[in-house]
């Protein structure tokens, strides 16, 4: 496959004719039903695919996903469906909206469906073991798609709602990126560019670990300033870890970034500022995670940041005393502390990348 292919379908869509986009979602979480939402109303042929053949049967009846977004009525273009050879054949636009522990075994399952469609991730997260990026495993398992990544500031029931929003597509390839423009870009979702896959996907994944040490924060009643130093520290982390792995930050001063981590470490409808909620109320991580009913990235994320940060010698003292808390019992109150003991460290860290300094 070529993307010469891929390429002469994007130019042949005019702005105002969506309808020639055939977009396929695949998971059924509340993101993905978002962004599959989003797609209909766009004018796009859409498909989302869910693993439960009942559980899809049911969205084409009722035109409600009944376990992530059960108080929202979806679009009746929307049309869901179990099988993946279904959903992936003769498609142009495939979001891969799985978690990050199942990402690469669904994209080797729809490779021998693939042909000249583009691969975007939906997913906030890192492998585990592996510290493997969506856009690594796009790449290691499906070597000549065009792919990219969407991020942003992106809660999924506001979306649904309706309220004004934006995200950030980010590919090397431009004709991905105006074809993603061209499927999700409205008057109340703004699609934003870039070609900073790294920074933009780092930005989505990083972001997961703060909203867990900000649930935790607002679950233990702390103030407005602390609440301001948490946000303000977390993207010195982030920062800093993205120059380590070639990144820009200036791309962490945007809606992938800044505004990301704005919204998921500031609003109880993130999934993680849930779980760390629900741990600074006492809860045992067991007991956060299954009342969420949903994946989490975070946890996950702190462990595999927390390791690579270490490997890298990156100081990153929230997101280790995170970890410390979490899974080796350490008092809540050490989060605290570490960022307290180092009040000398530079206000301002960004810092640009080794090879333009």
């Amino acid at each position: 496959m070529s993307e010469l292919k891929f390429s002469d379908l994007v130019e042949s869509v005019a702005p105002a004719d969506k309808t020639a986009l055939r977009v396929t979602v695949l998971g059924g979480g509340s993101f993905g039903t978002a962004m599959a939402n989003t797609a209909v109303r766009n004018g796009c042929n859409t498909m989302i695919w869910i693993r439960d053949e009942a559980a899809a049967a049911d969205i084409n009846t009722s035109h409600i996903n009944k376990r992530y977004l059960p108080d929202f009525q979806l679009e009746a273009g929307l049309r869901a469906t179990s099988d993946l050879e279904e959903a992936v054949c003769n498609r142009d636009i495939i979001f891969v909206a799985i978690p990050s522990h199942s990402f690469r075994s669904v994209l080797e399952q729809i490779k021998p469906f693939i042909t000249s469609q583009a691969v975007v991730s939906l997913t906030k997260g890192i492998e585990a073991k592996t510290f493997s990026f969506m856009s690594d495993i796009i790449r290691e398992v499906l070597p000549e798609v065009p792919y990219g990544v969407l991020s942003g500031p992106n809660l999924a029931k506001e979306i649904v709602a309706g309220q004004p929003a934006g995200t950030v597509i980010a590919s090397q390839s431009e004709m991905v990126r105006y074809a993603v423009q061209q499927a999700l870009h409205s008057a109340l979702f703004r699609v934003f560019a870039s070609d900073d896959v790294n920074g933009v996907e780092l930005g989505g994944a990083l972001k997961n670990i703060y909203a867990v040490a900000m649930g935790m924060a607002a679950a233990y009643g702390v103030g407005e300033n602390t609440k301001s130093m948490i946000l303000t520290r977390a993207l010195a982390e982030m920062s800093r870890f993205a120059v380590e792995l070639g990144a820009n930050p200036l791309t962490f001063l945007g809606l992938s970034g800044v505004g990301d981590l704005f919204a998921t470490c500031s609003s109880p409808l993130s999934r993680n500022y849930q779980v760390g909620y629900a741990l600074g109320s006492g809860k045992s991580l067991e007991q956060a995670t299954q009342e969420l009913g949903q994946t989490a990235e975070g946890i996950n994320t702190i462990v595999q940041v927390k390791a690579r940060s270490e490997e890298l010698n990156v100081y990153m003292p929230i997101t280790s005393a995170l970890y410390n808390v979490i899974f080796e019992g350490a008092p809540p109150l050490s989060i605290a502390l570490s960022l307290m003991k180092n009040g000398h460290r530079s206000d301002v860290e960004f810092v640009l990348p080794h090879q333009q300094a």
